[in-house]
């Protein structure tokens, strides 16, 4: 479907913020908040800046701040500088939602882990037809769905049991001698390369004995000059240079769960499972050093009721604060020691996922006198105590379904198969929204790739900066060449098109020294590569070219996840499975690019 042509969104807003001091939503301007709401800006005029120190992220004032106030060190409204992640960027992107006006203590929405349920590594994606709804301005869409082998260092850590705080410690059993040494066939492929284009530094197969079904791959992880990857029950650290083995670490359990992003010292913690078959659920928790590969604290936590055992977790890491969100409650624990921060919040709405970075935001599902979950909030809450700082409430009916951007904050939201995208100022105000015209769009997320957790801040295919939001449109089935479609940030207005290469696919991944960064997708006889625009749009121009001669190898990984650090590019498979025993020990796992 398209949007009807003249047609536009009302330039109301979706909801007035939260005020936590009087427990009620007032709008910003003085104004009463109607059905949706004033906007908190006029139309079309961008939100001012947030240049200003937070008052201690993890330790708030006692009056709540207002925006996010991170000095700005890139451009943006929040000003928070980039995280290393899944594509290496600060931000995590979601679209959808016309909230209408909140009331405190109403009903609570619908659960979170993940909205499209399937095989695994089936993408059902967020594939677009955009139309208008009328009246109420937001989208309809249908979704659419060489390196060696050192002895790896073992490491003394926990080992499971079934209390609270148990202690652990991985078996080291069974452990896996990784995969097989690729670097023949990196020089074959670089013994061929054409005038500028890139080395294959390395690449590497699976390498671990996975069960009939396969596993999802979490990761990448880069500390340092170290990229990490997990597993199945095996998480190893590899040199970014020369794919070297630093280290391996074999888990007590299978691994279920995973944030997109480490704490700054290089710290993760990971979900794994307790109990064994049909019975293993994910309800444990294991930290790791990413920098040693040593274990450190294990602990479980229990899962009750129909609804959050059902439910599949989404973490995320916000400073020294885990979280760990299933739909009808989120647990948070200190990463460096693994103290319990916060549980169950009062009242009956809360937050089933986090988006991870230096800023805590969450989205909160509350619950309904129908248990219907069909009411959900945007909420900034203090990662240290739980404390929620704003909320915005979506209108009825819709769920949050990812954040596209916490700086500037994106929100994707979802209706059934209707979809739809909203802005938000640092305060938790609304700004716009994306008026997508004719074209299909599509991302690919956690939600859409695994079947175990579902983060929600993990896509690739949008990216944002202070000004502009950026899409990748579907692929047509006869011919894969897509774009890229800039919208205004202030509007929410199509600002220019780009297109790709004919036969290739671009996604956007973030923006960085004020150009968009993307993921070119390799062809027959075609190596991929990231791409930039700058922001007025036009042709891409190459960073990094992949070689063509590495097309096919570079095709074998399955849906990437795509990384750009230090003029290198990291593409790693989200999953990987085989038909014969042993075909996912030798799949392509992991690919790097450089010169």
């Amino acid at each position: 479907m398209t949007q009807p042509p003249g047609q536009q969104p009302p330039q109301e807003g979706f909801g007035a913020p939260y005020d936590p001091q009087s427990g009620s939503y007032d709008s910003p301007s003085g104004r009463a908040a109607g059905p949706y709401g004033p906007p908190a800006q006029p139309p079309g005029q961008a939100a001012g800046p947030y240049g200003t120190q937070p008052p201690g992220l993890y330790n708030p004032p006692a009056q709540p701040p207002g925006p996010y106030g991170a000095t700005p060190t890139q451009p943006g409204p929040y000003g928070v500088p980039p995280q290393p992640g899944l594509h290496s960027a600060p931000t995590r992107f979601g679209p959808y939602g016309a909230p209408s006006s909140p009331q405190p203590g109403g009903p609570a929405g619908s659960g979170g882990g993940g909205f499209f349920r399937g095989r695994r590594g089936a993408v059902v994606g967020a594939v677009l037809a955009v139309v208008l709804l009328a009246g109420g301005g937001v989208w309809l869409a249908t979704s659419g769905g060489d390196g060696t082998k050192p002895a790896a260092k073992k490491s003394a850590g926990p080992e499971p049991d079934t209390s609270s705080t148990g202690k652990g410690k991985p078996d080291g059993k069974g452990e896996d001698q990784g995969p097989s040494d690729l670097r023949a066939e990196a020089d074959g492929i670089n013994a061929k390369r054409k005038p500028g284009e890139a080395k294959v530094l390395w690449l590497q197969e699976g390498g671990v004995d996975l069960p009939p079904n396969g596993a999802n791959v979490y990761g990448p992880w880069i500390v340092g000059d170290t990229v990490v990857k997990a597993m199945f029950h095996t998480v190893s650290g590899y040199s970014v240079a020369d794919g070297s083995r630093k280290w391996s670490l074999r888990l007590p359990a299978a691994m279920c769960a995973a944030p997109s992003q480490a704490t700054a010292d290089g710290k993760i913690v990971l979900g794994v499972q307790t109990g064994h078959g049909d019975q293993a659920i994910c309800s444990a928790l294991q930290m790791v050093d990413l920098t040693t590969g040593k274990a450190g604290w294990y602990r479980t936590f229990k899962r009750q009721g129909a609804w959050d055992l059902l439910s599949n977790p989404a973490m995320a890491i916000n400073g020294d604060t885990v979280t760990i969100g299933r739909k009808t409650r989120t647990d948070a624990y200190r990463v460096s020691d693994g103290k319990v921060l916060f549980g169950k919040l009062p009242g009956n709405c809360q937050p089933f996922g986090f988006a991870s970075g230096p800023v805590a935001i969450a989205a909160a599902s509350c619950q309904t006198a129908a248990d219907d979950h069909k009411e959900q909030l945007v909420e900034r809450i203090d990662p240290a105590t739980g404390k929620v700082l704003w909320k915005y409430q979506v209108k009825k009916g819709w769920e949050i379904a990812q954040f596209y951007s916490v700086s500037p904050l994106v929100v994707s939201l979802k209706k059934g198969d209707e979809w739809a995208i909203i802005m938000l100022n640092a305060d938790g105000t609304y700004r716009s929204q994306l008026v997508g015209g004719d074209e299909n769009y599509k991302t690919q997320c956690d939600t859409d790739v695994a079947s175990d957790g579902r983060n929600l801040d993990n896509c690739l295919g949008a990216a944002a900066d202070d000004k502009t939001v950026y899409l990748a449109t579907k692929p047509g089935e006869s011919d894969p060449t897509n774009k890229v479609v800039a919208f205004d940030l202030a509007s929410g207005q199509t600002k220019w098109k780009a297109a790709a290469p004919a036969g290739q696919t671009l996604m956007p991944m973030r923006v960085e020294g004020g150009r968009l960064l993307m993921y070119l997708s390799a062809a027959q006889n075609k190596g991929g590569g990231i791409a930039s625009l700058p922001p007025a749009g036009g042709t891409p121009q190459m960073v990094v070219r992949h070689p063509a001669a590495g097309a096919e190898a570079e095709r074998a990984l399955f849906d990437v996840r795509a990384a750009y650090v230090n003029g290198r590019s990291l593409l790693l498979s989200t999953s990987l499975s085989g038909i014969e025993d042993g075909d996912e020990k030798r799949a392509k796992s992991l690919a790097v690019f450089g010169n």
